[in-house]
């Protein structure tokens, strides 16, 4: 079964000339009339939308200008290509016409092979227009989805990777997840903060949340005898249990080394796996970094880690109550905490639980 053939509005009050344009065009196309502005632009408004249309210019009410402009100023109507057909015959008034988003305009009295002819032409043109915006619409959207794609395996791949760091610590099954909805709560929290808003865009946010979870992978290289120990370490096992930063921050360097351009959140997730132990006050590790020397990410990343290891049981200590933990925390600001990102701990206290009992072991 073929195409139906293209559909043409014809739009005159002259019962005589929708006659003869009728009957010209109806062996060839689908014909609509009407014989006003207002039925025309009901008519065009309506399914199936016409593909072009034939539109008398001296109309009484409406005139064709009038029924053209609103015919521009509709999403549904705005494509149609419209060709005038009048009586004048002034340069001016085609000009007008054209300058108004008509595509073409015909004289009267009509000469049959001419209108033809051009209606053909217009038809083609906005044939080969709309072939053109569906493989533009086609393209995007396959753009879209395979962004969508890349994005998916790109999220699967970094919860592998930690999960592999969480297999090394079984008490913690549910611990990427808390943490990551923590530093995306600070984030959005802080994001019109005069110190933060230069950093803390949407793009940023978004990298931040599929960094976050990478914060330890450096614990797959600490021995079990001292990352599942019960007890408190020793000094000499605490110097290694520190090294889980570096190790961290070494092997997703090197992953950056491999990538063949600049990874946005590998090197965020660097940063937080790198400074996440690093203090306010400069009594952390491994650099002893102080105040703004700290990434804002790592800074976001200490609070959600502390807050998560204070409210869940370890290997060597049972969980604190909310209370607690929200006091240590409150009671670090400017020590162990930057004090706007408490602020917006703070502020966010009740989404922080909300996330606490969501996703509790």
């Amino acid at each position: 079964m073929g195409a139906a053939p293209p559909t043409i509005l014809i739009v005159d009050d002259t019962p005589e000339n929708l006659t003869v344009l009728g009957e010209l065009l109806q062996p060839t196309y689908r014909v609509r009339a009407a014989n006003s502005g207002r039925r025309a632009l009901q008519i065009a408004q309506a399914s199936p939308t016409p593909d072009l249309i034939l539109l008398d210019v001296m109309m009484p009410e409406m005139d064709g200008f009038d029924v053209l402009a609103e015919l521009r100023a509709s999403p549904v109507t705005q494509n149609i290509p419209v060709i005038f057909v009048t009586a004048m015959d002034g340069t001016k008034d085609e000009e007008h016409g054209l300058d108004q988003g008509a595509v073409d305009y015909i004289t009267k009295p009509i000469r049959p092979g001419i209108v033809l002819a051009r209606i053909r032409t217009q038809l083609e043109l906005k044939q080969s227009r709309d072939l053109l915006s569906h493989q533009n619409a086609y393209l995007e959207e396959e753009v879209a989805r395979r962004m969508r794609e890349n994005q998916l395996i790109q999220e699967v791949s970094i919860h592998a990777l930690a999960r592999l760091a969480e297999t090394r610590d079984p008490e913690t099954g549910k611990h990427l997840r808390r943490t990551q909805e923590y530093v995306l709560t600070l984030a959005r929290g802080l994001r019109q903060h005069p110190r933060f808003a230069h950093y803390l865009d949407e793009r940023t946010i978004n990298a931040l949340a599929q960094s976050a979870p990478l914060h330890d992978i450096g614990k797959v290289g600490i021995p079990d005898h001292i990352l599942l120990k019960p007890g408190k370490l020793t000094p000499e096992e605490w110097v290694i249990m520190k090294t889980h930063a570096e190790l961290g921050s070494n092997a997703i360097a090197q992953a950056e080394a491999d990538a063949e351009k600049p990874v946005e959140f590998l090197s965020i997730a660097k940063q937080i796996a790198h400074s996440h132990h690093e203090k306010w006050d400069g009594s952390g590790y491994p650099e002893g970094l102080a105040g703004d020397a700290i990434p804002i990410a790592a800074r976001l990343m200490a609070l959600a880690d502390v807050f998560d290891a204070l409210t869940c049981k370890r290997v060597y200590k049972e969980a604190f109550s909310f209370e607690r933990a929200y006091n240590i925390i409150v009671e670090g600001s400017g020590a162990h905490f930057d004090p706007d990102v408490v602020a917006s701990f703070v502020r966010d206290y009740e989404i922080f639980m909300s996330i606490a009992k969501t996703y509790a072991e």
